[in-house]
């Protein structure tokens, strides 16, 4: 077995965003890599992937506001000198995001079109096929055939805990202000 130079967590948000095109899935994936590794020189890359999964998320779902708004956020923070060290086409991602806003131009112009992330390095590539396949999916899914509980996924999710981590957090920024006063 021959070890491999990118995470596991690259080439499983890989094979979900190609096959299983389950954005949501791509987000929580990404997310968890990003907090685990939030101090690497790529962690900037990692929120990158997060904001083209959840961009692609809403704009699949008809939020055009939320999809402008990652889109944007994300042009404008990329980095596209890193993506080549993740085994991506930085330069050609830069110019995607770049086309995408232009063509977007305001929130009620996000309409939701493929967003195929370019893999520069055939290794990464052939791995995310590979973990496609074995997960059952087919390379590049057409919309059309993505059922809807993975377009619609967080409506169909259990969110108590994610609430619940909300309110904490809210709680303490509250405390915290009053220890100030």
């Amino acid at each position: 077995m021959t070890l491999s130079p990118y995470p596991e967590s690259l080439i499983d948000y890989l094979a979900e965003y190609f096959g299983s095109r389950d954005f949501f899935e791509c987000h929580e994936i990404m997310e968890e890599h990003w907090k685990r590794d939030g101090e690497s020189p790529l962690a900037r890359c990692w929120l990158a992937l997060i904001r083209i999964a959840v961009m692609q998320y809403h704009a699949r779902r008809g939020n055009q506001a939320g999809a402008y708004k990652l889109l944007v956020k994300t042009a404008e923070e990329f980095e596209p000198e890193w993506m080549g060290m993740m085994g991506l086409d930085g330069t050609r991602l830069a110019d995607m995001l770049r086309e995408r806003r232009e063509k977007w131009t305001a929130p009620d112009r996000a309409v939701y079109e493929e967003f195929e992330l370019p893999i520069a390095d055939p290794e990464l590539l052939r791995l995310a096929r590979q973990a496609c396949e074995e997960r059952g999916w087919s390379w590049r899914t057409p919309l059309h055939a993505v059922p809807d509980e993975v377009v619609h996924r967080h409506h169909l999710r259990d969110r108590r805990e994610v609430i619940a981590s909300r309110e904490k957090a809210a709680e303490a920024k509250s405390a915290q202000r009053q220890s100030k006063d």
